[in-house]
């Protein structure tokens, strides 16, 4: 259940990567609530950095901006 769940985050995030800034943040935020849900880790914190990931990524030079 646990690589199923990772690989549908992971599945979710790379699509997400070619949308706004606001649905990279999102997709980021889920994707890594849910990472942290699954393995009992702080879920606040977990969507906050992944939010922040989200938003940023193109601006780091991994994802393009859409």
């Amino acid at each position: 259940m646990l690589r199923i769940a990772l690989a549908t985050s992971a599945i979710v995030t790379l699509a997400a990567c070619t949308g706004t800034d606001g649905e990279r943040a999102t997709a980021g935020a889920l994707t890594a609530a849910t990472a942290a849900a699954i393995t009992d880790n702080n879920v606040a914190t977990a969507a906050a950095a992944g939010a922040a990931a989200g938003a940023l990524c193109d601006e780091a030079g991994v994802c393009e901006d859409g």
